[in-house]
């Protein structure tokens, strides 16, 4: 793994993981490797410092992880940026509303799986008693309940949930 010191046309210092120098530059080509705050595309390389361990009897003393090297002509501009975090505050942030959400209407509804178009339509048609429900449904499926005049909407699946 390597780690690389980077920066957007914008300015905004950020690092980020790679499995190795060609993955980074496979990466940036196809436009794959983008500023967490804008988004953009035209990244670069900063300069960093090597990362170096002293040579002991039987351990090895790592000295501290690189820093990036900003030439003095881009200090000043450095100074009024900082390094930033891969998820910015305001995305965990609306990431813990959307989860609150999804817990809060799985505690409260039924989970009525694969059965959920057959039993929305018998709620909306007036055959069994109205109650808070969620389960599967196609994309055809929700589609069709849509065109039928029946509110659905997905429940939030957030990116860390499938890890």
């Amino acid at each position: 793994m390597i780690r690389y010191a980077l920066r957007c046309e914008k300015g905004h210092a950020f690092e980020s993981w790679f499995q190795s120098s060609a993955a980074y530059e496979s990466q940036h080509k196809r436009k794959l490797v983008s500023c967490p705050t804008c988004d953009s595309t035209k990244v670069e390389k900063a300069i960093m410092a090597p990362r170096l361990t002293k040579k002991g009897n039987a351990k090895a003393a790592a000295v501290p992880a690189p820093q990036a090297v900003v030439p003095e002509a881009m200090a000043t501009e450095a100074a009024a940026t900082e390094v930033v975090p891969l998820i910015s505050t305001q995305e965990r942030e609306l990431r813990a509303k959307l989860r609150e959400l999804r817990d809060h209407i799985v505690s409260k509804a039924d989970n009525v799986g694969e059965s959920f178009p057959t039993e929305a339509r018998k709620m909306h048609y007036g055959d069994i008693e109205h109650r808070p429900i969620y389960g599967e449904a196609s994309l055809e499926e929700a589609r069709d309940l849509i065109d039928e005049g029946i509110d659905v909407a997905p429940l939030p699946n957030l990116p860390d949930d499938r890890n």
